[in-house]
This record gives structure tokens, C-alpha cells and sequence, in this order.
């Protein structure tokens, strides 16, 4: 399942929102846009794909537990539990959970506001 072109649509995945903050206010220049935290569940062989990208969406992730496989590059990397990958305009990836109990993230990013 490393093959990018190859990758599955999202199964097993929940996603809470934890908290935004409109930054418009907050950093001149922002308006539009909020920092954002999510947790993201996965489910033992959950996916969260298909492939996808972070052009305007930055952010960062951290594993609570379990581990999560990023898909990137034509590479897998295993990640977890602690710090996870960079989330940049360069990242084109999707996620899978190989491992054997549900893995939990925290997801930080920027992103317009709807």
C-alpha cells in the first residue's frame, strides 16, 4: 500500500475538532485564517487518504498513541507514540494505521476560514 498513486479513500478515521482561533486579530496579515486543533482516531487499518495535500494548510501533528503510517515520497514512516511529521506546502501524503489498537493524534494547522 505504499504506492501513492494507489492510495485508499478514508476508512476508520474520527475526527473531534478541540479548538480554533480566529488569528485575524490576533497576527496582522491573518484575517481569514484559523489555527486549528483536531483529534484524529484511527481505527487498526484505518486510512486516512486519499493522497492530499498541505499547499496553505500548515501544521504539525503529535501521536498520543498507537502508530500512525505516513505515505510520502513513495516512502512509509512509521511514527508514534510522541512527535509526528511536518505538515508544509511540500507535504503530499495519506495515513494508515497498521498496528493492532486504534491510533490517537493531535493535529495543529492554519487553514481559511470558511
Amino acid at each position: 500500500m505504499s504506492n501513492e498513486h494507489n492510495a485508499p479513500d478514508t476508512k476508520g478515521v474520527t475526527v473531534k475538532l478541540l479548538a480554533t482561533i480566529d488569528l485575524g486579530p490576533e497576527i496582522e496579515g491573518m484575517a481569514g485564517r484559523q489555527l486549528r486543533m483536531r483529534m484524529v482516531t484511527m481505527e487498526p487499518g484505518g486510512v486516512f487518504g486519499p493522497i492530499h495535500d498541505h499547499k496553505g494548510r500548515p501544521g504539525t501533528v503529535y501521536i498520543l498513541q498507537g502508530t500512525i503510517t505516513d505515505h510520502r515520497n513513495g516512502v512509509a514512516t512509521d511514527y508514534g507514540p510522541g512527535v509526528g511529521w511536518p505538515e508544509d506546502r511540500n507535504t503530499s501524503h495519506w495515513l494508515e494505521n497498521r498496528g493492532a489498537i486504534p491510533a490517537v493524534e493531535i493535529s495543529v494547522d492554519i487553514i481559511r476560514q470558511d
